[in-house]
């Protein structure tokens, strides 16, 4: 039975991860095209201020794969793969909670365990450490930054998990609605605290040593040393625009999976009619 739901979890994802590409594709490329342009024409006048202080001019190495590589095979295999892991990821949490978490129809329970896995896995660390188009990020701190999004990856699973088993044992003494928002709001308290320990990117190390003391690691303006912005800082919609269809993306990968899924599990799960016995 697990190996069935799993392969279920696997064809959802997959079909999941082409059609998040398809969005992507048309709605979030041209906003890394635009990234990318911008990050090209901020060389091009670093090079220039480099070059008028009598610095050497940095080497850019070669293009391994083209844009056209990038924004077609690349994003769309990526896409594909990363829907197929989710599914798996999705498959097993949802026969991990078949007949653990109330009587929920099999359709019923893939969409919240669908919806479960986007906000712990993705919107809850978004919120946090929000995605960032190229050009965006100090290449110093590529290390750090990968270890704090997973660890905000991890707690969030963690204490969303934490969240369930909460509400599990409240709803015997304060009723399943009541106890649905005890536990949600407790964990909103525990994953509020850990966003406030945790740094934000503009306050590691090497940003407050090249940058000074900002927020994020946005591109601030360049400016040459009398103190004149000779290139502008990144631009705020470009960044709105990437950031909202990165969101959207996950959420049709999330819906998709779900939605897919739960005529898969119901037909699956569903108890067999007994045969006819003819005299």
């Amino acid at each position: 039975m697990e190996k069935r739901i799993i392969l279920r979890g696997v064809l959802a994802g997959a079909l999941a991860g082409l059609l998040a590409f398809v969005f992507a594709r048309i709605f979030a490329e041209p906003q890394i095209q635009a990234a990318i342009d911008y990050e090209s024409g901020r060389d091009e006048a670093q090079a220039a201020l480099d070059k008028a202080a009598g610095l050497p001019a940095g080497d850019e190495g070669p293009e391994i794969f083209s844009r056209a590589i990038q924004a077609n095979v690349g994003i769309g295999v990526g896409m594909v793969l990363f829907g197929v892991a989710m599914g798996a990821l999705f498959a097993v949490a949802y026969a991990v909670c078949l007949g653990r978490v109330g009587n929920l129809r099999p359709r019923t329970l893939s969409v919240l365990v669908a919806g479960g896995g986007f906000l712990g896995i993705y919107l809850v660390p978004f919120v946090k450490y929000p995605a960032n188009p190229p050009s965006i990020g100090h290449q110093a701190t590529i290390g750090v930054r990968g270890a704090l999004y997973v660890l905000m990856m991890v707690c969030s699973v963690a204490f969303l998990i934490g969240a369930v088993v909460l509400g599990k044992r409240l709803a015997k003494r304060f009723g399943n609605w009541n106890a649905t928002l005890l536990a949600s709001l407790a964990f909103v308290v525990v994953i509020g605290v850990v966003m406030a320990l945790l740094p934000s990117l503009g306050e590691l190390a090497a940003n407050v040593r090249d940058y000074g003391q900002q927020a994020t690691e946005t591109p601030q303006p360049l400016r040459n040393p009398a103190g004149q912005i000779v290139y502008p800082g990144f631009p705020a919609d470009v960044l709105w625009d990437f950031r909202f269809y990165s969101l959207a993306a996950q959420a049709i990968l999330w819906a998709v999976i779900g939605l897919v899924f739960a005529p898969l599990a119901e037909r699956l799960l569903a108890p067999k009619p007994a045969a006819r016995v003819t005299a």
